[in-house]
């Protein structure tokens, strides 16, 4: 039998080129090797949005769209909406009457959101417990392992210390899940900070033509190079980033070199990226076209993985009703 392993994105917007080289390509090259699964977070987007909660449910449909559109294949992974599966909570709940307080308030991510969300009162019991739920959506399906970025290993080392505590004091009922870091993405948004739909700089998969070009047009480059006839350094170079993905290698080498010799200049260097950006994400677009105008397959497929995931949910929580004798 495969290896088992989940993993969650919140539904907070449309999926963009971070989301796509930093989780979704990874997920991609999973899906072939381990039982995957994969769903969407809305309880965790409460976690920061609880407070405008209307995009959460709208953007499920749109994510789902987006998962099918780069590759996920819903008939090799398993997708399903967090909510829906009534015994997330319930094994949260459980998980939050054995995990100490000090365990939660350690981990270095809610320090750090803490101190960048400060237009957001995050004081709340549901943004510290975030990761006892996370736990609960890990052990839930008994995962051997989780991919995470790099900023999400202490939430899965909570994890584990978590199903050992239960373990210890009920029996053994959980595995303990192991980390599977995913490449961290490249890609920096049109400004040079961490690509985001807060940021306003993202490049969305559903973007058109236009929307790529205008928002690479602005694209921030080599901030040493001040004119044209300044020799450029695509190493610091944002731009040469993208360049590095979407750029044919004969072609690549040809811009590195005339960056250097101040051979092209700026805009003639992002129009080609941007071209080539623009075909590598059309057939992307076009199969999210055709799954837009068809939601009652994005439906049933949601549907489906909703049925298989409360499967197993509910005989988890048979289990760990036993052990806790409840």
């Amino acid at each position: 039998m495969k290896k088992r392993i989940v993993s969650g994105m919140r539904p907070t917007g449309k999926m963009h080129l971070g989301h796509l080289h930093g989780a979704l390509n990874n997920w991609k090259s999973l899906q072939k090797e381990y039982d995957c699964f994969f769903f969407i977070a809305d309880w965790h987007a409460m976690t920061t949005e609880y407070a405008n909660t209307e995009n959460i449910r709208e953007s499920i449909p749109d994510i789902i769209i987006d998962w099918i559109s780069i590759g996920l294949d819903p008939e090799l992974s398993t997708f399903f909406v967090q909510s829906d599966i009534q015994e997330h909570t319930e094994l949260h709940l459980v998980f939050s009457m054995i995990t100490p307080l000090p365990w939660l308030e350690r981990n270095p991510t809610y320090k750090e959101q803490l101190k960048e969300l400060t237009q957001k009162d995050l004081y709340t019991y549901g943004f510290l417990g975030y990761p006892v739920l996370q736990a609960a959506d890990i052990l839930m399906y008994k995962a051997n392992g989780v991919p995470v970025g790099e900023d999400q290993a202490p939430h899965v080392e909570l994890t584990r210390e978590i199903a050992r505590r239960f373990n210890y004091i009920y029996g053994e009922v959980f595995p303990e899940p192991a980390t599977l870091l995913a490449p961290t993405s490249r890609l920096l948004g049109i400004d040079r900070r961490k690509m985001s739909k807060s940021y306003n700089n993202a490049i969305f998969l559903s973007d058109d033509d236009s929307e790529i070009s205008s928002k690479v047009s602005r694209m921030i480059t080599d901030p040493q190079r001040m004119k044209k006839n300044d020799p450029g350094d695509p190493k610091v170079c944002n731009v040469f980033a993208f360049h590095e993905i979407y750029t044919p290698e004969e072609t690549l080498a040809q811009i590195d070199k005339d960056c250097r010799n101040a051979a092209i200049g700026c805009v003639e260097c992002k129009k080609i990226m941007a071209g080539h950006l623009i075909n590598a994400l059309a057939p992307v677009r076009e199969k999210r076209r055709a799954l837009e105008s068809n939601p009652d397959l994005v439906k049933d497929i949601i549907e489906r993985g909703n049925s298989r995931a409360r499967e197993i949910a509910r005989q988890t929580m048979a289990q760990v009703r036993e052990a806790i004798r409840i």
